[in-house]
């Protein structure tokens, strides 16, 4: 009998500890919350708790009820950013909490691949360019935050992360481990905006789109769901649930997405599943309006495509047109000729910034800031010149930064042989660059970086490189 009633109660404490008033990450201790917004905060208690939440900002106090799972959720009204450091005090079932040095500025969401995962001082034999300098000299505590959670999968949806970093400050320690990418782009935002950057981090290098979908996305694709043990990074749907569905909600101003070398060679299907990616995170974040912004990288030159690059690339930008408010930067130059082999190129700092551009043009009505590369858009003869083809390119209204040494041009002829295309002058008046090789007297066919690793040299004045781009008459 006394062996029974010590069980029970051993359960009664359990029970107690497992309903003990708490708040569930990323809502801790140096969270950065989205300014002048409706910023979401959430944890647990015991089923049916009344919860009062108490922002320190303003002393203004809301009441919750935790669900049937003990879950409490709240709403609260942000102020305008500040390097102001806030408390929000949690009280009810029996007990209290508070929310220390709280931040409130600019949020976004990172996630994605090994690009994105890869850490400002770097991985194995992959550095990451002026990380030494970065590390020693930065000292952006309390001007950028970064919560990273830590690579999981889950065959079952989680309701909260099983390992994460919590919020870390960009000083010299601090920003170590933090994704590099995702560290450059909040940095530019700071320096620009002059309020602080907060970043939630759930990349997981090797991981496929599908691995970012909720299972019955899959179902209706026919994807094998099975989990895979060997290449166990391409599993589909598990961190969807292990990594993405805890942070759901967290309030945030849009998100950044480096990912896409696991899928190359499946570019007939990149539009319709990055599509309903976009789709299916904004109404977890419950965006209805597509106000979220979805910024892309295009993926790097690498050897290791088996040739599928070019389409893959340009399926990502078909991707990036079609989705509701989303964007994509170009990479194509950001790989040194010795990083042939190099899957993580170590140019990281301007891959952050040109993804910063763009968010600082079109989200934060920075206009004079340029974030568009220059595309190509038509190939033309030129009147007069068989010998010549002209490309039609926008997002250069003053020029490009060469008309000698461009690497990545090329031309040919019927006969499908491609040659070098090194010198290229600009008509400004009708926007396009002259091709033509001494090589190839009847011209039909031109490129630029078309290949798995073809690093592109050319800009526009303001620095932004040429898309990729392959015409044929």
């Amino acid at each position: 009998m006394k062996k029974i009633i010590a069980a029970a109660v051993l359960l009664l404490i359990c029970f107690s500890a497992l309903a003990k008033l708490s708040v569930k990450e990323p809502c801790s201790d140096g969270m950065v919350l989205q300014q002048k917004t409706e910023a979401l905060v959430w944890g647990h208690a015991s089923s049916g708790a009344a919860i009062k939440i108490t922002t320190g900002w303003d002393n203004k106090s809301y009441k919750a009820t935790t669900d049937s799972n003990g879950v409490w959720r709240v709403k609260v009204s942000t102020p305008a950013a500040s390097y102001n450091k806030y408390e929000i005090k949690v009280k009810g079932d029996g007990g209290s909490l508070t929310i220390k040095n709280v931040l409130v500025g600019e949020v976004w969401i990172a996630s994605g691949q090994s690009n994105m995962e890869m850490p400002v001082r770097g991985y194995f034999n992959c550095p990451v360019e002026g990380s030494s300098e970065i590390i020693a000299n930065t000292q952006l505590k309390d001007k950028v935050r970064m919560f990273s959670v830590s690579q999981d999968q889950s065959d079952e949806p989680l309701d909260d992360v099983r390992k994460c970093s919590g919020w870390k400050d960009a000083d010299h320690q601090g920003i170590l481990w933090m994704s590099a990418t995702a560290f450059f782009f909040a940095r530019e935002l700071n320096a620009v905006l002059g309020i602080p950057v907060g970043i939630v981090a759930f990349p997981y290098g090797g991981t496929r789109v599908e691995s970012w979908l909720p299972k019955e996305i899959l179902e209706q694709y026919g994807e094998p769901l099975e989990r895979i043990e060997q290449n166990h990074y391409h599993n589909p749907f598990r961190m969807y649930n292990s990594m993405q569905r805890p942070m759901q909600g967290y309030t945030a101003k849009g998100f950044i997405w480096y990912q896409g070398c696991s899928n190359v060679g499946h570019d007939d299907v990149l539009v319709e599943r990055m599509s309903a990616l976009v789709q299916r995170w904004r109404e977890d974040w419950g965006d209805k309006d597509a106000a979220m912004p979805f910024y892309q990288c295009e993926i790097a030159p690498w050897e290791g495509y088996g040739g599928s690059g070019p389409a893959f690339r340009h399926a990502q930008h078909q991707a990036a047109a079609a989705i509701p408010n989303g964007g994509i930067v170009v990479t194509n130059d950001l790989v040194y000729h010795y990083e042939f082999d190099q899957i993580h190129p170590c140019q990281k700092r301007q891959v952050g910034e040109r993804l910063a551009y763009l968010a600082l043009h079109r989200d934060y009505g920075f206009e004079t800031i340029a974030c568009y590369s220059p595309e190509a858009t038509e190939l033309i003869k030129v009147e007069g010149k068989p010998n010549e083809l002209g490309v039609v390119l926008t997002n250069c209204q003053n020029g490009l930064d060469r008309w000698n040494g461009i690497v990545g041009l090329e031309i040919a002829g019927a006969d499908g042989v491609f040659y070098p295309v090194d010198f290229a002058p600009f008509d400004w008046q009708r926007s396009y660059i002259h091709v033509s090789s001494p090589n190839v007297p009847e011209p039909c066919e031109v490129r630029y970086g078309w290949g798995d690793f073809v690093p592109g040299n050319l800009h526009n004045v303001e620095g932004l490189p040429v898309s990729p781009f392959h015409f044929k008459l």
